[in-house]
Formats: structure tokens, C-alpha cells, sequence
């Protein structure tokens, strides 16, 4: 697989297998791509075809059984844990379904981690002025359970993109959210995307929302078998 200088994530024959009381078992069966800076894709397939698996080894939260993934020119393959954490702070922004926010935590502080991890300065002052960005200028000081589920992500959001990262994984943004609530996350998401380009890649089972991306990969059975790229 060639590599230039406008492509921000590849992986070539990545595979994952796990060890059940049936045997081994196949989740990611030699699944190759490439994906330019900028550009959005997303990730859909049956429950069970590995979408979730791919995006978790794509953002280096989990290793391949084989394969390899090339990351903003850093092979992941080649770094321990410790080294693909400084990757992930350093080039990703993350967000899930279920927010993972802290609950301990005022909107503001939550959105300031990912910059004291990074030992910025400027950490209260970027917070406020990404979560006004993501229409929560007035709600700083609430704490998750004091804000809506379409408030929580949006807070999630800011927190993904406060430190700016060069690419954005996103596992299923709207699953816990109502339609309307869900379609203005999404607008929002997308904004981000264009306004910062940021490089998007997302997992859903909501083909509306994943067909707003310029690009879709679909697996079945752990292997691409539909890629408009």
C-alpha cells in the first residue's frame, strides 16, 4: 500500500483474533485502508462485523493480532503502551456513545483534561472558549448530571477537539441521543470537521448520519466488502 504525504491514517492487513471457550475467533480478518487529512469516513456494518474492533485499533487504544497501522507517519505497531498514550493525546480526539464524562467534574474541567495532561497554561481560557464554540458558554459550571444527553456530548465534543487534534474517532456520536437532538450533534460534528479539518472517522449504525460523510466502508464478518472510496 503506497503512502503519501496527504494520507493521515493507513492500515494494512490488520486482523484481530480472540480466544473463546469455542476457540479462536476471528473479528478483523486482513482489513487494509487509507484515509486522507480532512476527509470524514464512516465505519457501518452489522452488529458483530467488527466496526467497533477496527475503529479501537485504528486510534491505538488496542493492538492488532497482525497488521499494521501508520498514524500521522507514527507506527503504532512498533510503540508500547506508554508511547501510543502520547499519540493519542498528542493527535486524537475521542468520543463515545455513553459521554464518558467525569461526573466529579464541572463542564469546564472536563474539557481542561486533555490540556493539563498536555501541561498547557492557557487550560481554563481554551475550555470556556471551546465550549462556547459548541453553544455552552453559559453552562461552564454545570456538572454532567446537571445537563442534558445532547448537552453532555456537545461538553464530550469540546473535549475532542480542545487541544486540536489532527484526527477524530467517533463511536456511534448519536446512539444515546433523541432524532432531534441527535441531528444537531451531528451538525455539530461536522462544523468541527470542516471549520478545523479535522480528519473524521466514525462509527454508526445511523446510515443518515453516515452518509454524510464523504466516504463509507461497510464490513461484514470482519472484512470490507463495500469501499466508495
Amino acid at each position: 500500500m503506497s503512502i503519501d504525504s496527504t494520507t493521515v491514517l493507513s492500515a494494512e492487513k490488520l486482523s484481530k483474533a480472540v480466544d473463546g471457550p469455542d476457540g479462536r475467533l476471528l473479528i478483523l480478518d486482513e482489513v487494509s485502508l487509507t484515509v486522507e487529512r480532512g476527509a470524514s469516513l464512516a465505519i457501518v456494518g452489522a452488529s458483530g462485523s467488527g466496526k467497533t474492533t477496527l475503529l479501537g485499533l485504528l486510534a491505538g487504544l488496542d493492538r492488532p493480532t497482525s497488521g499494521s497501522i501508520t498514524l500521522a507517519g507514527e507506527s503504532l505497531d512498533r510503540l508500547d503502551e506508554e508511547a501510543r498514550a502520547r499519540v493519542r493525546r498528542r493527535l486524537i480526539g475521542f468520543v463515545f456513545q455513553s459521554f464518558h464524562l467525569l461526573p466529579a467534574l464541572n463542564a469546564e474541567e472536563n474539557v481542561m483534561l486533555p490540556l493539563e495532561l498536555e501541561g498547557r497554561s492557557d487550560t481554563r481560557q481554551r475550555a470556556a472558549s471551546v465550549l462556547g464554540d459548541v453553544g455552552l458558554g453559559k453552562r461552564l459550571h454545570h456538572y454532567p448530571h446537571q445537563l442534558s444527553g445532547g448537552e453532555q456530548q456537545r461538553v464530550a465534543l469540546a473535549r475532542a477537539f480542545v487541544h486540536g487534534p489532527q484526527l477524530l474517532f467517533a463511536d456511534e456520536p448519536t446512539g444515546n441521543l433523541d432524532q432531534r437532538t441527535g441531528a444537531a450533534v451531528s451538525d455539530l460534528l461536522f462544523d468541527l470537521n470542516r471549520e478545523h479539518a479535522t480528519t473524521l472517522v466514525l462509527v454508526s449504525h445511523d446510515l443518515d448520519l453516515a452518509a454524510r460523510c464523504a466516504r463509507m466502508l461497510r464490513l461484514r464478518d470482519g472484512r470490507v466488502v463495500e469501499d466508495d472510496a
